[in-house]
């Protein structure tokens, strides 16, 4: 990763469906085909019961907002030509949190639980990132 896109990862095997559905507008997470759990951010075995059989589930895309940090400095590239921008953590409606940035709302306006919905940023080299707004 170099420091020009070092906000976005490096797609390898494991990561390219959930790169893919992101270039395409969904949103994946992964499930415990042992145990039900769905997990996010994306692994190859269950968090929650370490198994292996785990799969790739479509998201709905809503969320609640759990908490945020409104960023008025950050040096890091692509970062510092954002700022301010709001650092969140979600509850995606399927169940794991996630952490991820508030687009396209007032920061008098952010409120625990308010309800979002994914939308999708096009990063360096044109890849697409999993952001949230306001649910309309």
């Amino acid at each position: 990763m170099s420091a020009a896109n070092a906000a976005v990862p490096d797609i390898d095997a494991f990561t390219r469906p959930y790169w893919n559905a992101a270039a395409e507008g969904r949103l994946l997470l992964r499930r415990c085909r042992a145990c039900a759990r769905p997990h996010h951010y994306p692994r190859e075995f269950c968090p929650y019961c370490w198994s292996e059989d785990v799969e790739w589930e479509r998201a709905s895309g809503r969320a609640t907002l759990y908490t945020w940090s409104v960023v008025h400095r950050n040096d890091l590239p692509p970062f510092g030509d954002r700022v301010p921008y709001v650092a969140a953590v979600v509850d995606l409606a399927e169940g794991p949190r996630m952490m991820t940035e508030v687009v396209d709302c007032a920061e008098a306006d952010l409120r625990i639980g308010m309800e979002l919905q994914v939308v999708f940023r096009r990063e360096a080299g044109e890849r697409a990132v999993p952001v949230f707004g306001p649910r309309r």
